[in-house]
């Protein structure tokens, strides 16, 4: 069975054609910077690589350029689009509908929609994906797999915020959490890894999106994104946790409409706001030549990181590993160091040389000595996703 995987984030698509269930990638590739005049384009398969930049101005524009990519009749991975049995997309919010992996219906479309309101920089990309697909692909099965469903396993004590009963029963307003996919994929390696019973792990996900997931004995029991993924650490453009009241006050003091305020806290603010820059690459680049607005930028992104390492610590009763992943958590040894310093009291040692390495595969970077151990694992949410597609189709 080929199996296409659309993993599409708030600005990046990130794709792979594989043959299940063997698990063999026939090609993969991304397509990122989505919105900027130099959007970069990858593709790779056992006969071609491409590394392209254009404009793109849209998901919409990424998925068709995929598509191309895919048929292309030199370097494509398939002749005809028939040769594709099933789609599976990654869709950010599935509230409490879906806490599985699901066929997608012309219900299952409309209520993606209707949370498109709690995740707006993903929600909308993930269902444009869908609809394109099924033009493009009008043969193929299309599978939603829901990040949200891998933390249907938080205790009620983390889901439900401090307001009157009857908003978390009736209003279902209540902590989701996000980057479910990933945190399962790399704390399921992580446990492999660790061979300790009911190992205690705090999953740090760094993208344009950030999260952290505290996981004991591979279920997440607390998450720092919320209702929607707005809160929690500094983002890319989104602020993370800021105190409610400085929203009535831009609301009733600086005259805001709602939306306005929406905007600003998903769109505008997190790295772009403090910086200028929404790509880490462009931020530690400042930081490097001494710019004080990059470098505070990164202190405050790795301090707020610290804090949830606490609180996740105490949580749990203790901590085994902490785990780095996604394109910064993979790849900045920067920001690592900048998180992992001053943490002894926690047991945290990182390695310097260790972490100055690269590698595409799990590897640790912690000292020999330290109690925690820290991790680097890279993310396949496109492979997550393919299993849990498989096997509902299988």
């Amino acid at each position: 069975m080929k199996i296409l995987i659309i993993n599409a984030g708030s600005s990046s698509i990130k794709f792979q054609l594989m043959q299940m269930p063997s698990e063999k990638v026939i090609c993969s590739g991304l397509v990122e910077r989505i919105g900027a005049p130099n959007a970069l384009i990858i593709y790779r398969s056992d006969s071609a690589q491409i590394k392209e930049q254009e404009a793109i101005a849209t998901h919409s524009e990424a998925l068709q350029r995929i598509a191309g990519l895919l048929l292309d009749p030199v370097k494509g991975a398939i002749t005809n689009t028939d040769e594709i049995d099933t789609i599976g997309h990654r869709v950010v919010h599935g509230g409490d509908s879906y806490a599985e992996t699901v066929v997608v219906t012309e219900k299952v479309k409309e209520e993606i929609q209707e949370f498109s309101a709690l995740a707006p920089l993903h929600n909308p990309h993930n269902l444009k994906g869908i609809q394109i697909a099924e033009m493009l692909f009008p043969n193929a099965k299309q599978v939603a797999v829901f990040d949200t469903a891998f933390h249907q396993s938080m205790p009620v004590k983390a889901r439900k915020y401090a307001l009157p009963n009857s908003y978390f029963t009736e209003n279902k307003i209540k902590v989701y959490g996000f980057h479910g996919t990933s945190h399962k994929y790399v704390s399921e390696k992580a446990i492999a890894y660790l061979k300790r019973e009911s190992p205690k792990i705090i999953s740090i996900h760094l993208g344009n999106g950030c999260s952290m997931t505290a996981v004991i004995d591979g279920k997440s029991v607390d998450h720092s994104m919320g209702f929607a993924p707005t809160t929690g650490l500094i983002m890319g453009t989104r602020s993370g946790d800021i105190d409610p009241s400085i929203i009535f006050h831009l609301i009733n003091r600086l005259g805001y409409t709602s939306e306005e305020v929406n905007i600003l806290l998903n769109k505008k603010s997190g790295m772009l706001g403090l910086t200028g820059f929404t790509d880490l690459r462009d931020i530690q680049a400042g930081a490097e030549k001494g710019d004080a607005t990059c470098l505070l930028a990164l202190d405050m992104n790795a301090y707020r990181i610290k804090k949830y390492i606490g609180a996740y610590a105490a949580a749990m009763n203790g901590l085994d590993a902490v785990v780095f992943t996604a394109g910064i958590g993979e790849n900045s040894t920067m920001l690592r160091k900048l998180i992992c310093t001053d943490m002894e009291y926690f047991g945290l040692q990182l390695d310097d040389v260790k972490n100055d390495k690269r590698s595409d595969i799990l590897r640790e970077i912690s000292t020999v000595d330290s109690k925690v151990k820290v991790l680097v694992i890279p993310t396949n949410e496109e492979l997550e996703i393919a299993k849990q597609v498989y096997g509902l189709t299988d």
